[in-house]
């Protein structure tokens, strides 16, 4: 596996501050879908609220707030994965709303391509408002023990329409900006979210 991918996924947000793990009490039922207009297109992702309800109510909370709105997916890397919901264009970091939640990667659920993650930080318990689209299987992702290194990224969604808009992200060139790499060279603004 690139060196490169590896760095990435230890250093996977680092921007994120851990606020304290925050666990959401009333799941909703079923699964919901979400619309997440781009600039380069729409796509339309199923939230898995009965396999990991705390992260797909976390996520809903922040779409219904418009929290998203106007913010840019600001980590592209071609083979791996794009990464959205904590920058606005010019990389000017949006602080998240809610407390960190709890990590629910053990719950059977694969980071296969084309499934939404939370993205965190080295803590566990660290994700907030940032999550990631997986372009291919990252199999190296997924819950593999109870330990730092191995507890893996708590997939909550999957993408069931608009794969063609993120393989368009997913190939958008990248520069440096500042502190952070695989920055696009043109923002790719989450136009709006909402629930369908």
């Amino acid at each position: 596996m690139p060196t490169r991918i590896l760095l990435t996924v230890f250093f996977l947000l680092m921007s994120i501050t851990a606020q304290g793990a925050e666990s959401v009490k009333e799941p909703a039922a079923g699964h919901n879908n979400i619309v997440i207009e781009t600039t380069k297109g729409i796509i339309k992702v199923e939230l898995f609220a009965d396999k990991a309800p705390v992260s797909a109510i976390n996520f809903q909370r922040y779409v219904d707030e418009k929290f998203y709105d106007g913010l840019i997916f600001h980590r592209v890397i071609p083979g791996f994965m794009i990464q959205g919901g904590g920058f606005l264009p010019g990389m000017k970091q949006k602080k998240p709303g809610h407390k960190s939640i709890v990590n629910e990667a053990n719950n059977g659920l694969k980071n296969k391509r084309g499934t939404l993650s939370m993205a965190r930080t080295n803590d566990i318990n660290s994700a907030t408002c940032q999550f990631f689209i997986n372009v291919k299987d990252n199999p190296f992702l997924d819950h593999q023990g109870n330990t730092m290194r191995g507890y893996g990224y708590a997939v909550f969604g999957r993408v069931i329409s608009g794969m063609d808009v993120v393989d368009k992200i997913e190939k958008t060139p990248t520069t440096r900006a500042g502190r952070f790499s695989d920055v696009p060279r043109e923002d790719i603004v989450i136009t709006r979210m909402y629930v369908e």
